[in-house]
């Protein structure tokens, strides 16, 4: 994954990926145990085309140009599926802007802080979300404040209640 990242802070560094950050289980491992994943979900603002659509096309002739090629909806890099999500709503925008700056190993990185992954999870509301909510519950440090603010900004307090109890 370290080499991964290195391609992605080129990426952005040369404008060809804008701010983005680590989400999904990987972002997870950075608050729990290590759970069961094979990609590394990148969220990332997209640009939009005179239609309006976001489009990844950009983006992928970027990476197409350094070596790498798309297989399904992710793209190979260093050996490891990066699959990149657009932010398409507030949480998402927010989470975005909110991201943390992290290490991965040597490697300078941004991953989704812990409440925002926790509220990505309710809002999105698939059962292996409901588990990794729980997980996130019992094993990460939590900031209960900001949780509770986010999870009232977007309207996810009464899921957190049914999932949590």
């Amino acid at each position: 994954m370290k080499e991964a990242l290195r391609v992605l802070n080129e990426l952005e560094k040369a404008g060809e990926l804008s701010r983005y950050a680590i989400g999904g289980a990987m972002g997870a491992l950075f608050y729990i145990e290590p759970t069961v994943t094979f990609d590394l979900d990148i969220f990332v603002v997209l640009p939009e085309t005179p239609s309006g659509l976001v489009t990844l096309t950009p983006l992928y002739e970027a990476l197409r140009h350094r070596g790498y090629q798309a297989v399904s909806e992710f793209v190979e890099i260093e050996g490891i599926p990066v699959q990149f999500l657009p932010v398409y709503s507030p949480l998402l925008e927010e989470a975005l802007a909110a991201a943390r700056d992290v290490f991965y190993e040597d490697v300078p990185t941004r991953v989704l802080r812990v409440e925002h992954l926790v509220a990505i999870c309710l809002q999105t509301g698939r059962e292996k979300d409901r588990n990794r909510v729980r997980l996130f519950s019992e094993q990460a440090e939590l900031d209960t404040g900001f949780l509770a603010e986010t999870l009232t900004r977007h309207h996810l307090q009464e899921r957190w209640r049914i999932w949590i109890s």
